[in-house]
C-alpha cells in the first residue's frame, strides 16, 4: 500500500483513546502530536517525565484533546507496575482504543561473539518483553472497544537476520512473531487487531547512532510518514490483521 496516497480525516481519532509508548522525541513524538491532532486521547509514555511534560504542552497549545502522562521503566517494570497501569487506565478511560509499541533501544553493533549479556537483556526487555507484557496486561481495556489497535514497531533487520545487529534484529524478529500470534490467537475478536509496522530510514537519534556516517538530510523526517501510522491505528484499517507494514512503500 502507498500510504503517502492516505488522507485521512480530521475527526479520525475522535473519542479515541490511544497509549503510545516512547514519546520522548523522533516518531513517537511526531505519532503522539498527529494522533491528539486527530482527536485522539494520548497516553504519553516515556522515561523522561519533562520530556513528556513539554508534548504534554505541546499538544494542549494545539487545542487538541487533553492527554495524560504515563512514566514507566519498561527494561526494570514490575508485574505490580503494569497492575497499577491497568487500574489508571480503567479508572480514567474505562476502555483503550489502540497501543503504539515505538519504544526502543539499539544496543550494541558489535558480533554476538563481543555482545555484552547486560545490553542484551535490556534489548531484549524494552523491545520485546515490553511490548508483550503491555499487551497482555492491557488486553482486557482493548476488548472494551469498538475498534482497537495494537501496531508493534518492527525493522527491516526484524525480518531478515543481519550480522553486527545482534539483539535489535533479534528483538525486532520475535516482535514480528508476537505480533502474528496475537493476531491469530485473538482472530475470534473482530474489533481488535494486531499489526506491525516498519518506520525504514527515518531522522531519529537511533538511526544516527546507528549509521553514524549517514546524512541524516538524505532521510525523511518522521512526520513524513504519519500517514501509514494514522491509517494503521485508525478505523480505516479496521479488519486487517497479522500484518507487517512498511510505512515507506511506494
Amino acid at each position: 500500500m502507498n500510504f503517502k496516497e492516505y488522507k485521512p480525516s480530521t475527526d479520525l481519532l475522535k473519542d479515541r483513546v490511544i497509549l503510545i509508548t516512547g514519546v520522548g522525541d523522533g516518531i513517537g513524538r511526531a505519532a503522539a502530536i498527529n494522533f491528539a491532532l486527530h482527536g485522539a486521547t494520548v497516553v504519553l509514555h516515556g522515561r523522561n517525565l519533562s520530556k513528556l511534560e513539554i508534548i504534554y504542552d505541546e499538544i494542549e497549545a494545539l487545542g487538541a484533546p487533553q492527554p495524560a502522562i504515563l512514566p514507566l521503566q519498561l527494561s526494570t517494570a514490575s508485574e505490580h507496575d503494569y497492575e497499577v497501569l491497568f487500574d489508571t487506565l480503567e479508572q480514567q478511560f474505562g476502555r483503550l482504543d489502540g497501543i503504539l509499541h515505538n519504544a526502543g533501544i539499539l544496543g550494541e553493533r558489535v558480533p554476538l561473539e563481543d555482545y555484552p549479556t547486560d545490553v542484551w537483556d535490556d534489548v531484549l526487555n524494552v523491545n520485546l518483553r515490553a511490548p508483550f507484557v503491555l499487551t497482555q496486561a492491557l488486553l482486557p481495556l482493548l476488548k472494551r472497544s469498538d475498534c482497537a489497535s495494537v501496531l508493534f514497531t518492527s525493522s527491516g533487520v526484524g525480518r531478515e537476520a543481519r550480522p553486527l545487529w545482534g539483539a535489535y534484529s533479534i528483538s525486532k524478529i520475535g516482535v514480528e512473531a508476537l505480533s502474528k500470534i496475537f493476531a491469530e490467537e485473538l482472530k475470534s475478536e473482530e474489533n481488535l487487531r494486531f499489526n506491525c509496522i516498519n518506520p525504514g530510514g527515518t531522522r531519529t537519534a537511533m538511526r544516527a547512532k546507528a549509521y553514524p556516517n549517514e546524512d541524516p538530510l538524505t532521510l525523511p523526517i518522521p512526520e513524513d510518514i504519519m500517514p501509514a501510522y494514522l491509517y494503521l491505528i485508525g478505523p480505516d484499517s479496521k479488519g486487517i490483521t497479522g500484518q507487517s507494514f512498511d510505512a515507506q512503500s511506494k
